[in-house]
């Protein structure tokens, strides 16, 4: 992989823009969200059962793996110029935290020197 920075950025849209990035994936209308769920409200990407949730939901592995598909595309073209990767939900807690850390891995494993970053993932949940 000739892209050798990779950053990847979650967030939340209720805390504010989305980060300027090569490539924004939102997570607001087509995943499921676990602010829903009363048991999941209030805990975030670091509990096990908010990234078992956002894991098992449909589309969201192939998501995942489409957007290191992505990755490998801006690796193929002729710069080697770093690269961010914005993943966003509403609060950015649950959904867009655990893609985001997910995605990270998996890209870590390609050689690049990958960077994780939740912007917003420890901020108080969001009523709505």
């Amino acid at each position: 992989m000739s892209v050798t920075e990779i950053t990847v950025v979650s967030f939340g849209y209720l805390h504010g823009a989305a980060p300027e990035a090569h490539l924004t994936l939102d997570l607001r209308r087509h995943f499921r969200d676990p602010h829903i769920d009363p048991a999941l409200r209030h805990q975030s990407a670091h509990d096990l059962p908010v990234r078992r949730a956002v894991l098992a939901t449909p589309g969201v592995r192939e998501l995942i793996a489409g957007a290191a598909l992505v990755a490998d595309s801006f690796d193929a073209g002729p710069s080697d110029a770093p690269l961010t990767i914005a993943v966003g939900c509403a609060g950015g807690r649950h959904r867009a935290a655990t893609v985001a850390s997910v995605l990270a891995k998996r890209l870590a494993k390609t050689g690049a020197t990958v960077s994780l970053a939740h912007r917003d993932l420890d901020k108080p949940v969001v009523d709505r």
